[in-house]
C-alpha cells in the first residue's frame, strides 16, 4: 500500500473504534432511560387516572356529607320526612347516583330514594357494608363492586354498583339513636374512569382493594371464569412506586398508586419483553445505522484525496458491471494515466468484438432455430398420401363413388388447411377442421371400425394455434389405441381455456399402457421408434410447441391399462395479435 492509503486507513480505523465504544455506551445508557421514561411515564398516567377517580369517590363523599350533616341532623324522625330532602339530592347527582338509603340499628329502613321496596327476606345487619360502618362509626366505607340487590326494581335492572356506608345519628321525638347512611353510586362511572387508560406497550391498569380483591380489571370477566388470572394478590402488597416482577414467565413492570379516603390501588403493568427490548433493539438499530454512517461520512473524507487517481479505474468498473447486467449502450471511457488509457482502449476493442460476436451467434442460432421448426413440421411421411389414394382407387373401381368423391375432398381441405399459406400460426378453428377432415379421410379408410367427437368449447373463440399438432396425436390414437378396438372406439377432441394457456386434450378407450411406458413417450433421451403413420410422432410435436413457446408448454399423457389414454396440448392463449408476433418469429 502507498503512505497516502495506510494514514487514511488508519485515521478511519481509529475513528470507527472511538464511535464504537461511544455507540456501545449511549446504548446502555439509552436503554436504562427507556425503562426510567416508561416508568415516569405510568406514575403520570396513574396520577391523573387517580385525580379523575379521587373526583369521583368526591363526589360520592359529597353526597353522604350532604345528606347526613343538612338533612339528617336537622331533622326530627318523629315529626319530619327526609323523602322530599332526599329526592332533591338525588335529583342532583341522577347520573351516578343509583340509591340513597338510611337504616337504623335493626336494618330497618327509615327512608330511600328512588328505590324504597326491600327485597324479603332481608337480614342488613349482617351485610358488609352495615358491619364495616358500626365497627368503625368514625369512617366512610366504600364496598368492592356488587350488584345493587337491596330494593325492588320495577324496571327488572341489574346494576352494578359502589356501596358507601357510614354511621350516623338519628333524632327521634327528642331522643338520638344510630343509625347507617347507605349512597349506592354506579359501577360505570369508575369503569369509565380506568378504561380509557393507554400505557405503553399494551400496558393495562386495574384497580383493586386494600386485601387485593379486584375492583376493576380490563379482563375481569376472564378471571372471574377462570381463564386469566392477575397477579393482583402481591399487588395488593406493593408499596406506592414502580416495582418489577415476573408472573407467568412474563417479565413486567407495575407501578402502584393508592387512592386516599379508600384503601385502594391503582396498578399500572407493562409488559418488558414487548416494550423495553423492542425499543432497546430499536436503539440499537438506530445505533447502528448512526454508525454505519459515520463510518461511509469518515472513511468517505480519508479516501477523497486520493480519489480523483482512482476515478478513472471506478469509472472504467462501472461500465464493466453495466455491461455484465446486460446493458447495451456502454460508453467505454479512455481517461486518466496512460496504463489506465491504454487498459479502457483494449476493453473498448474486446466490447466491440464481443458484440460482432453476439449478433452473429444471436442470427445462427435464430437460422437454427427456424431451420429445425420448418424440419420438423416438413416430416411427413407420404405413406399417408399413398394409402389414401390407393383408397380412393379401390373405391371407384368398386363402384363407391360417393364414398370416393368424399374422401378426395377431406384430401383436399386437408392439404389446403396444412399449406395455411406458409404461416404456423394458424386459427384454431382450422386446425380443428383440418382434424375433422383426416379423422373422416381415416373413418372411411377403417370402415367406421371407431367414432370421432371434436369439440371447442366456449371460451376459445378467436384463439391462435400451432398447425400440425392435434393430427399426429389422432394418428397415434388410431394405429395405436384403436389397432385391437371392436365397433365401439371413441376419439374425442376437446379444446378449452384455463386462464392464460389453451387446452386440447385428445383421449381415446383404447387399451392404454403403463404410467411408466406413457412418461418415456415424451424423454428426449429415449431412441426414435419409427411406426406406421405420418412419422411426425409425439415427440416431434412436443418438441416444436416447446422451441416456439417455451418449456413451460407442451404434452403431458395420461394413460393406464384397459383405460384409455389421454394426450393434453397446452399452448398459450394467443389472439390475433400475439399469433402474428409468433409468425414473425418463426416464419422465414
Amino acid at each position: 500500500m502507498s503512505i497516502q492509503m495506510v494514514i487514511s486507513l488508519s485515521f478511519t480505523t481509529v475513528a470507527v473504534v472511538g464511535m464504537i465504544f461511544m455507540g456501545l455506551s449511549l446504548f446502555w445508557r439509552f436503554s436504562s432511560a427507556t425503562g426510567e421514561l416508561v416508568a415516569e411515564n405510568s406514575q403520570r398516567v396513574l396520577a391523573q387516572v387517580n385525580l379523575n377517580l379521587d373526583s369521583y369517590l368526591r363526589s360520592m363523599m359529597r353526597v353522604s356529607d350532604t345528606m347526613y350533616y343538612r338533612v339528617i341532623k336537622s331533622a326530627d324522625l318523629g315529626r319530619d320526612s327526609l323523602t322530599a330532602p332526599m329526592e332533591l339530592l338525588y335529583e342532583d347527582d341522577r347520573d351516578s347516583l343509583v340509591s340513597i338509603a338510611l337504616f337504623d340499628l335493626r336494618g330497618g329502613l327509615v327512608s330511600a330514594v328512588p328505590l324504597s321496596a326491600l327485597k324479603q327476606p332481608a337480614d342488613l345487619t349482617q351485610t358488609g357494608w352495615f358491619l364495616s360502618a358500626l365497627q368503625k362509626k368514625e369512617n366512610l366505607h366504600f364496598s368492592t363492586p356488587h350488584v345493587q340487590d337491596l330494593f325492588e326494581d320495577p324496571d327488572y335492572h341489574y346494576q352494578w354498583v359502589v356501596s358507601l356506608s357510614r354511621y350516623v345519628q338519628l333524632t327521634r321525638d327528642g331522643a338520638t339513636e344510630g343509625g347507617v347512611l347507605l349512597v349506592d353510586m354506579g359501577f360505570a362511572g369508575i369503569e369509565q374512569v380506568c378504561r380509557n387508560v393507554e400505557l405503553p406497550n399494551g400496558g393495562y391498569l386495574y384497580l383493586i382493594d386494600g386485601s387485593g380483591e379486584l375492583i376493576y380489571h380490563p379482563r375481569q370477566q376472564l378471571i372471574y371464569s377462570g381463564l386469566q388470572e392477575e397477579n393482583n394478590q402481591a399487588a395488593a402488597r406493593y408499596r406506592d412506586g414502580t416495582h418489577s416482577e415476573e408472573f407467568q414467565g412474563q417479565r413486567r413492570q407495575v407501578t402502584v398508586k393508592t387512592v386516599g379516603y379508600t384503601g385502594w390501588k391503582l396498578v399500572g403493568v407493562v409488559p418488558v419483553e414487548g416494550g423495553f427490548v423492542s425499543d432497546s433493539r430499536q436503539i440499537f438499530l438506530f445505533g447502528l445505522s448512526l454508525l454505519l454512517f459515520s463510518i461511509f461520512l469518515m472513511a468517505f473524507l480519508n479516501f477523497r484525496i486520493s480519489a480523483h487517481i482512482s476515478d478513472p479505474i471506478r469509472r472504467l468498473e462501472q461500465s464493466i458491471k453495466e455491461l455484465e447486467a446486460g446493458r447495451e449502450e456502454v460508453e467505454i471511457e479512455e481517461g486518466g494515466c496512460y496504463e489506465v488509457q491504454r487498459l479502457g482502449h483494449s476493453i473498448r476493442s474486446m466490447v466491440s468484438t464481443m458484440r460482432h460476436l453476439m449478433d452473429d451467434i444471436i442470427e445462427q442460432e435464430g437460422q437454427k432455430r427456424r431451420s429445425e421448426l420448418e424440419v420438423l413440421q416438413s416430416q411427413i411421411n407420404p405413406h399417408f398420401l399413398y394409402n389414401t389414394l390407393d383408397s380412393v382407387i379401390w373405391m371407384t373401381e368398386a363402384g363407391r363413388y360417393e364414398e370416393a368423391i368424399q374422401m378426395v375432398t377431406s384430401l383436399a381441405r386437408l392439404f389446403r388447411i396444412s399449406l395455411s399459406r406458409g404461416k404456423s400460426i394458424i386459427p384454431l378453428a382450422d386446425e380443428l377442421e383440418h382434424a375433422r377432415h383426416y379423422m373422416n379421410i381415416q373413418q372411411i379408410r377403417y370402415k367406421n371400425k371407431f367414432t370421432t367427437q371434436i369439440n371447442a368449447l366456449p371460451g376459445t373463440d378467436g384463439l391462435y394455434t400451432m398447425k400440425l399438432i392435434v393430427q399426429p396425436i389422432l394418428e397415434n390414437a388410431i394405429y395405436h389405441g384403436m389397432a385391437s378396438a371392436e365397433d365401439d372406439g371413441l376419439i374425442t377432441v376437446t379444446a378449452r381455456r384455463e386462464g392464460e394457456d389453451l387446452v386440447i386434450d385428445v383421449a381415446d378407450n383404447g387399451l392404454g399402457m403403463r404410467p411408466e411406458v406413457a412418461a418415456s413417450l415424451l424423454d428426449e433421451d429415449r431412441p426414435e421408434i419409427r411406426t406406421s403413420g405420418s412419422g411426425i410422432g409425439v415427440r416431434n410435436v412436443h418438441r416444436r410447441i416447446r422451441l416456439t413457446f417455451g418449456d413451460r408448454y407442451g404434452l403431458t399423457i395420461f394413460s393406464e391399462p384397459d383405460e384409455g389414454t389421454t394426450v393434453r396440448i397446452r399452448l398459450p392463449a394467443l389472439d390475433q395479435d400475439g399469433a402474428a408476433q409468433y409468425q414473425r418469429e418463426d416464419v422465414p
